[in-house]
């Protein structure tokens, strides 16, 4: 189980279903090709003995000739028959002796499965049909078409044939001398059928044993893919319904295949959407909650202006309702903006955009338009050009928000540093005030919507709380952070620090 978890799932179902066919692949080939051998040294031998008895009885005597036939048929465990000029049967071995083999054509079982394992070998390997081996009813040599091109053409004739029992019968024709008479040696080689049918019957045990294997892979396949999706099928039906909003999806951190991927992108996948949901129903009651209070204040304003005649006191219910719609507005436009941030950025196509004149750009437009309030900005890049991919639109609203911040918690007159380099591949850009600070227990909570601690100073109602939040979101979505710390010198005040990739140089 270990060991497997290291292959891929298509390198087991390969390994699985190609193993047997391998197997039966090269048993078949080597059978064919091992039969085909021993054939070839039987068919050199036949041609061999019928050339050598043929030398023997030419000009022999009928009683040597006969006594040659009982002596090689008996010694070889051969049937050898002679004829004569005419083609008649002059002597047989089997006649003037006991037969030195014999062909039985009874069939058990066990032949029975000898004969269709043979047939099934044959058709796999797509060996031709051998003609069946039969006696004539009467034995000439017009009977056997071997002897009879061996008579014609004066040279030995080798033919294969099948008995009925299965193995194989090797005629061998030969003419005798110079006088017209031919034999036929007939040989029964027994060995060749057992030895091959023995090596079949290997081949056939192995490959059920290799069926068997895949059989059991197959199993084990089944085990280590359906057992895990299913898991993960179970997980993901629970997260869809959402009666479980602590939903485990099975990591399986040992599986190093596909398997364990697609397990650790559903389980990362299950956690995202988890978060996502528990942020839109947080970002839902946060809005209720931050809308509900301006509107109760501008009610409460508007009802009580038809109930006051002094006009200073309704001059201050109309300052009071107007400062609430300015107050919704804002919240409205903010929330619009936190809303679509995230759907607009996955969208964008980023482009270069270098951060030394967007912000040298906004520092200007700022102090145009008297957003600093009288802070002085300090703008320190310590490199002329800072690179990176970006949308710049969403670029500016981060160093906007983030200045917005800091003229918010700095004190009158006081001075605001915004210092740029670059390090490790990254671009940093840190704004730093003089205002108290943020506790190191807050600083990751000034991210949350809606988290707003505003300076005694300023008005109630002034800020959304989602500046930073939105500020951090486009930070992200441009993957780099955004972080509060404290300042490096040690002096009162908060410091926020954007990080951003740089821009991949382009090869030469």
């Amino acid at each position: 189980m270990r060991w497997s978890r290291r292959l891929s799932l298509t390198s087991r179902i390969l390994f699985v279903n190609v193993l047997p066919l391998v197997l039966l692949g090269g048993g078949v080939i080597y059978l064919d090709v091992y039969r085909k051998q021993l054939l070839d040294e039987r068919f050199k031998l036949a041609l061999v003995e019928a050339q050598i008895t043929a030398e023997a009885l030419a000009g022999a005597t009928n009683e040597r000739q006969q006594a040659l036939l009982i002596q090689i048929g008996k010694e070889q465990r051969l049937r050898i028959r002679l004829y004569s000029p005419a083609g008649d049967l002059e002597a047989d071995s089997f006649m003037l002796g006991p037969p030195t083999f014999s062909i039985d054509g009874t069939q058990d079982a066990e032949q029975d499965f000898a004969l269709t394992l043979d047939r099934w070998f044959d058709r796999v390997v797509g060996a031709p049909p051998l003609p069946n081996y039969t006696e004539p009813a009467t034995d000439n040599a017009a009977a056997w078409p071997e002897l009879v091109r061996a008579r014609e053409e004066s040279l030995t004739q080798i033919v294969l044939r099948d008995a009925a029992d299965g193995t194989h019968v090797i005629n061998a024709a030969a003419p005798v001398g110079l006088d017209g008479e031919s034999l036929l040696i007939t040989r029964n080689p027994i060995d060749i059928t057992e030895s091959v049918r023995t090596a079949r019957t290997t081949v056939a045990a192995g490959v059920l044993v290799a069926l068997l294997i895949s059989t059991l892979l197959s199993l084990f396949l089944a085990r280590t893919i359906v057992r895990p999706l299913r898991e993960l099928v179970q997980a993901a039906v629970r997260v869809r319904q959402g009666r479980d909003r602590q939903v485990e999806v099975p990591r399986l951190p040992d599986r190093r295949d596909e398997i364990g991927m697609l397990a650790r992108a559903t389980s990362d996948m299950s956690a995202a959407l988890r978060q996502r949901i528990d942020a839109v129903e947080h970002f839902a009651a946060d809005v209720a909650h931050e809308i509900k209070n301006p509107l109760a204040s501008l009610r409460s304003a508007t009802e009580s202006l038809g109930k006051v005649e002094d006009p200073t006191l309704r001059a201050q219910l109309l300052e009071i309702a107007t400062h609430d719609v300015r107050r919704i507005d804002r919240l409205v436009t903010e929330i619009s903006e936190a809303s679509r941030v995230d759907a607009e950025l996955s969208r964008a196509v980023f482009e270069p955009v270098d951060l030394v004149p967007l912000v040298e750009n906004i520092i200007g437009s700022r102090e145009d338009r008297q957003e600093n309030e009288g802070r002085e900005i300090l703008f320190r890049p310590a490199q002329e050009t800072a690179p990176v991919l970006g949308e710049p639109t969403r670029l500016e609203r981060v160093v906007e928000n983030l200045l917005d911040n800091a003229v918010s918690f700095s004190p009158a007159h006081g001075t605001i540093a915004l210092d740029l380099m670059q390090r490790d591949g990254w671009i940093t850009l840190s704004v730093t005030d003089e205002g108290p600070g943020i506790p190191e227990a807050s600083r990751e909570q000034v991210f949350q919507r809606f988290h707003s601690v505003r300076p005694e100073s300023e008005d109630f109602g002034n800020h959304s709380g989602l500046g930073l939040a939105i500020a951090r979101a486009i930070a992200e979505a441009h993957d780099g952070t955004l972080i509060a710390e404290a300042r490096q010198d040690g002096e009162p005040g908060a410091r926020m620090v954007l990080g951003l990739p740089m821009q991949p140089r382009r090869s030469a």
